[in-house]
């Protein structure tokens, strides 16, 4: 047999050559390897010392985490049928060695003893925080259970994961199983791009018209451009009840969301906290349920006279320039954009035409080059799709990073964008070498047809700087213990400020010229223009600050009172009675494919997204007033600073640590209100 390349570890992962066949074999020879290291570390021989702990017990485990991650990476971006059976398979037994491994009280013996030792108390400070993390984890992890409680906190572990893989892929499945097939003259209105996208996808189906999909770079267009009403309902209903039990019986996900609740909530109780949102709450910056709730309420009280206005607004242009008497849901961003091109004279599709995907990255990688001092070129790796693309970063000719592109949508690919890592920088205990960190960097935005490059809407140009800020935060940290290097160990609900902090320069004018160039005239984006879209900039902001504390406050509350796994749709009906100003339909289930949540490491944290929003504001604000007419917004020596502070110190410090290094104090909310125009 050819040697199975999941079990390659000396460079990158051999993402062209993985087969589904090769997981099961791999992952038996890992998880031995990583069960013998646990055996041996705990056992008299080894002392409980730092070094010796890393070298038996953390290579062995990063080697199978990273088996694994590229399993399950190829999981989520190249899903065939039996790439799935494998990745189930193995699931709970991968599931079932890490519960394990972080609830074994020999090996928590030995770290609280590491930490008693006079080596402990003279540790650095970022094994010092490593180490902290670490013990913490293990009471979180059930170390100090006993008997029935401690298999109990084991199994609830291993039907949890295998829950939330069923729920990321019934919303694939649910996203990926809808089409509908419509005419030329029902898809009036729609942009000559998306068309031609539609077109040929119905023809390479041997179909004639357009086929019409959920997937974003379609279903968006549809709902802000489609003048054929019905089109956007029957769009509206499917997307809107994706794995529901409007849809296929196999892909609901309704009973998967109570299972989740209640396993989280006993979960809680074995580990002695009232909630499971006390239990998420213990390593992040807030404290308490309470304080999040009121944190979101307080935001809301502030953007509710704005989203008041915004919504009137709608509801009056709607009745007097689009002849809609009753405002409906698949109306609102068909309304929102008329009503943008009318008072702004601008559309989104008008902007698109400039921000030609080769144009935005060069742009992109020379905002990151002057701002944090290095150097980001094209490199070569062995990647799963055609269309990925792989690229280094340098400091004066050193390797800092590398990162893999995977920007298109296609099916077997789920939805959304994210950063994910590869691997972490971490100076190996086993060969004293520095491993240099390498990340995923996934968007969803539509492919370009023919010849022509991929266009990008203002938004999917923000949300590519978003992921961006998270793979900087990854690859630019000079921590050498794993555990705190980059991301890892960073409070969740601070882990978004590097990736909302970067959204700003998509509004700088200095940054957008450069990301721009007509796909037709080559030309920059006008002036004109480009003041219309600021002036824009928070069109509906009040109504979309109140969505993302409607999405906040439910997860916060479903996870903070107990029974609410058989009242889902019910703390979400209040939320909205308290804080919406637009309700959905009754039919639509928004929680059905809420995979934030459900299945995406935000559980009582979605919150985190506002919360870090403060910080990332803040932060930027500190450009802003460093802002002069020569470089604008692009200080390199506020960039040193931030990269110093913030990205390189990873999670080495407490996230106020870090701000207050930078900030030279706490943060302030003044800054969000002022970009969000609720000041």
């Amino acid at each position: 047999m050819s040697p199975n390349p999941l079990l390659d570890n000396a460079g990158l992962p051999l993402f062209d050559q993985i087969k589904p066949e090769h997981v099961t074999p791999a992952i038996d020879v890992l998880l031995k390897q990583a069960e013998d290291a646990l055996e041996k570390v705990t056992g008299p021989d080894v002392p409980a010392d730092y070094d010796a702990l890393s070298l038996l017990l953390d290579v062995t485990t990063e080697k199978l985490g990273r088996a694994w991650g590229a399993v399950g990476h190829l999981n989520s971006v190249a899903d065939t049928a039996e790439l799935r059976a494998a990745f189930n398979e193995n699931l709970p037994r991968v599931t079932e060695f890490y519960t394990r491994l972080g609830a074994d009280e020999r090996l928590y013996a030995k770290y609280k003893a590491l930490a008693a030792s006079e080596q402990g108390i003279t540790l650095s400070a970022p094994r010092k925080r490593a180490l902290d993390n670490a013990l913490r984890g293990f009471v979180l992890g059930g170390a100090e259970l006993q008997g029935a409680a401690k298999e109990r906190f084991a199994a609830i572990q291993e039907q949890q994961a295998a829950l939330s893989q069923s729920f990321s892929e019934h919303v694939m499945d649910a996203t990926d199983a809808f089409s509908h097939y419509a005419s030329t003259e029902e898809l009036a209105g729609l942009p000559q791009d998306v068309l031609d996208a539609t077109a040929a996808a119905a023809q390479a189906e041997g179909k004639e018209g357009h086929k019409l999909t959920l997937h974003m770079p379609c279903y968006l267009p549809v709902m802000q451009y489609a003048t054929h009403r019905a089109v956007r309902e029957t769009m509206y209903r499917a997307y809107s009840t994706r794995a529901s039990e409007f849809g296929a019986a196999e892909r609901d996900n309704s009973i998967l969301m109570q299972q989740i609740v209640a396993l989280r909530h006993e979960e809680a109780q074995l580990l002695g906290y009232g909630s499971f949102a006390d239990v998420s709450l213990v390593p992040k910056m807030a404290d308490t349920p309470k304080q999040v709730m009121d944190f979101l309420r307080d935001l809301a009280k502030r953007a509710r006279p704005f989203a008041e206005k915004d919504m009137a607004e709608l509801r009056e242009f709607a009745k007097a320039e689009c002849q809609l008497d009753d405002l409906q849901a698949w109306d609102v961003a068909f309304v929102s954009e008329k009503l943008k091109e009318a008072r702004y004279a601008f559309s989104d599709q008008e902007v698109k035409q400039y921000f030609t995907e080769p144009t935005v990255l060069k742009g992109l990688f020379g905002l990151i080059e002057t701002l944090f001092d290095v150097t980001l070129s094209p490199d070569t790796a062995p990647v799963w799709h055609e269309s990925v693309r792989f690229f280094r970063i340098e400091r004066r000719g050193e390797l800092i990073g590398q990162f893999y592109l995977d920007p298109y949508a296609r099916p077997g690919k789920r939805p959304g964008a994210w950063m994910d890592d590869v691997r972490g920088r971490w100076k190996r205990p086993d060969n004293q070498q520095t491993q240099t960190p390498v990340a995923h960097l996934v968007c969803n935005y539509a492919k370009g047809v023919g010849d022509k490059p991929a266009l990008l809407t203002h938004d999917d140009v923000t949300t590519l700087f978003h992921e961006f800020g998270h793979g900087l935060h990854h690859m630019l940290t000079k921590v050498d213990d794993i555990g705190v290097a980059g991301i890892s160990g960073v409070e969740w609900d601070a882990v978004e400020l590097p990736s909302q902090f970067m959204e700003n320069f998509c509004w700088e004018w200095d940054v957008v010229q450069k990301l721009t160039h007509h796909v037709d005239t080559g030309a920059s984006l006008p002036r004109a223009l480009f003041d219309k879209m600021t002036a824009a900039k928070n069109f509906q902001s009040g109504m979309m600050t109140l969505r993302q504390i409607e999405f906040s406050l439910f997860d916060m509350r479903l996870h903070a009172e107990a029974g609410n796994d058989q009242r889902v749709q019910a703390v979400l009906d209040e939320v909205r009675q308290e804080v919406a100003v637009n309700i959905p339909p009754s039919f639509n289930r928004f929680q059905h494919s809420f995979s934030h949540i459900f299945a995406g490491g935000y559980a009582a944290g979605y919150y985190s997204y506002k919360w870090a929003e403060v910080l990332s504001a803040d932060a930027y604000a500190a450009f802003e007033e460093a802002a002069d007419g020569q470089s604008g917004v692009l200080n390199t020596d506020v960039g040193r600073r931030y990269r110093e502070a913030i990205l390189e110190a990873g999670g080495s410090r407490s996230a106020m640590e870090n701000f207050k290094a930078f900030r030279g104090r706490e943060p302030q909310i003044d800054a969000l209100l002022r970009h969000q125009g609720m000041s």
